[in-house]
């Protein structure tokens, strides 16, 4: 058995404990939370209140899950490096491109595993875009489509002195959007060039609550980014779109599970009918986090890379950066010559 434990027992956790439970080979060896009330309803495990402290007793821990606010997840991951402890880091994996630079030199300097949790990149939907895409179902892509117009009132920023902040938890993008960015990024390629917007509307925010971008890629495709937690009264869509010389797909819903448009030239109408009926039928699949704990089992026994690396977490993070940076200056950022 591969043995996990979870530090911060936020919201975030528990679907991080289900996921060990459901996992073939892996097993919750502990919690850490500083906050004690946190850790009261917890019996089945050992429970501490300080991360080192749990490193240095607990010999059993095989990989952290850190699930703390996005601020702390840098300094966390060295430490568990330091104690030569796979990692496991909730999204976005740092705030800052440097702090996720030094959680990879980290994981590769003590030779540990590090995994960035993207789950939506093992939804039904997603999993048979990027295949239709690397069979190169698209021909010449023209532009993409990466779209969050969600709600968080203000009450959900209220809910924690964290939220909302610049040090601790980041806007809109690094929050809420980061999911479909790494999507874009995943299924479109490097971003070569950014021009951007972003404002803080409605919410007493530190941080935008809306954003719009338009990136280049490398490839020469464009692409348009909007992020928004300011959508009344409730969550309107999360979606993804991609468009080529002989395929038009996008996938949506309120979460971006649902085939809403699928054409491709050479797929019959009655291919793409039993191809849309079959993922909207279960939309959800496995779920991700399930998906990046059972990954991490085999690539400690396989010693090989975790499905979703340092890497992949940093790209997003530098797509980010580059859109605020675009937004403050308001000139068109480089990513790439």
């Amino acid at each position: 058995m591969i043995r996990f434990a979870i530090v911060g027992m936020g919201h975030i956790a528990k679907k991080h404990i289900d996921a060990i439970e459901k996992a073939d080979g892996a097993e919750l060896a502990a919690v850490c939370d500083t906050n004690p009330e946190r850790l009261r309803d917890v019996s089945d495990v050992p429970v501490y209140t300080d991360m080192e402290t749990m490193l240095k007793e607990n010999e059993q821990i095989d990989v952290v899950n850190i699930c703390v606010p996005s601020g702390l997840h840098a300094r966390l991951a060295k430490l568990a490096a330091r104690y030569r402890r796979h990692i496991i880091v909730e999204k976005p994996m740092a705030l800052r491109v440097s702090d996720a630079e030094e959680m990879i030199r980290a994981a590769k300097e003590y030779d540990v595993k590090l995994a960035v949790v993207h789950p939506n990149r093992f939804r039904p939907a997603i999993r048979k875009l990027k295949e239709a895409m690397e069979r190169g179902m698209f021909g010449k892509l023209s532009h993409a489509n990466a779209t969050v117009r969600w709600n968080r009132n203000q009450a959900y920023y209220d809910q924690a002195a964290w939220r909302g902040t610049k040090e601790f938890d980041g806007g809109v993008l690094m929050n809420q959007a980061i999911h479909n960015l790494d999507l874009l990024l995943w299924l479109m390629g490097p971003v070569k060039a950014v021009q951007a917007m972003a404002a803080t509307r409605l919410r007493k925010i530190e941080t935008e609550d809306v954003a719009a971008a338009v990136v280049e890629f490398e490839s020469g495709a464009l692409g348009v980014i909007e992020a928004a937690t300011t959508i009344y009264p409730q969550n309107l869509e999360e979606s993804i779109a991609i468009f080529g010389e002989t395929a038009s797909v996008k996938i949506g819903g309120r979460t971006a599970n649902f085939i809403e448009t699928w054409e491709a030239e050479g797929v019959s109408e009655e291919e793409r009918a039993k191809l849309i009926d079959e993922i909207n039928a279960d939309p959800f699949g496995k779920p991700g986090h399930q998906w990046i704990i059972e990954d991490m089992v085999q690539a400690i026994r396989e010693n090989r890379e975790p499905i979703v690396t340092g890497w992949d977490g940093l790209a997003p993070v530098r797509l980010i950066e580059a859109i605020l940076r675009s937004a403050e200056t308001g000139t068109r950022v480089q990513l790439s010559e």
